[in-house]
């Protein structure tokens, strides 16, 4: 499959790791749990990272989800590519082209388990204030 194309011209590696952990940071902000990167790489070239977080409850989600985009644009003028999953919030997905996040409710992201189905991938978990490792 064919990459598809950057979204603010060529992002060095170091900013878009820069990028990725912020987003990470932003979820924990909005109190989201079990926060994860999965450093695709090596193994996809879909993609670069997989940003993986759960919240609570539809209204979590949602908000985890708004907190994440609106700041991204802010601090990066960074907008998504594309948005799917707010109208009901089991599962948002917001497309960076680069990276990608996945805003899950608990049941769901058990039942697609993508941390499983990437399991080839390294895996960064985001803790309050961490900063992306080197």
């Amino acid at each position: 499959m064919a990459r598809k194309k950057a979204l603010n011209g060529k992002l060095t590696k170091k900013k878009l790791r820069e990028i990725v952990f912020s987003a990470g940071q932003l979820c924990l902000e909005k109190k989201a749990s079990e926060v994860v990167v999965l450093d695709l790489k090596k193994i996809s070239d879909v993609t670069d990272f997989f940003l993986i977080a759960e919240g609570y409850t539809d209204i979590h989600v949602r908000a985890v989800s708004e907190h994440v985009i609106e700041n991204l644009e802010k601090r990066f003028k960074l907008k998504p590519w594309h948005v799917e999953g707010m109208e009901y919030a089991r599962w948002v997905l917001m497309d960076y082209v680069d990276f990608v996040i996945h805003i899950f409710q608990p049941e769901t992201r058990n039942f697609y388990q993508l941390e499983r189905l990437w399991a080839d991938s390294a895996r960064h978990e985001i803790a309050d204030q961490e900063q992306a490792p080197n």
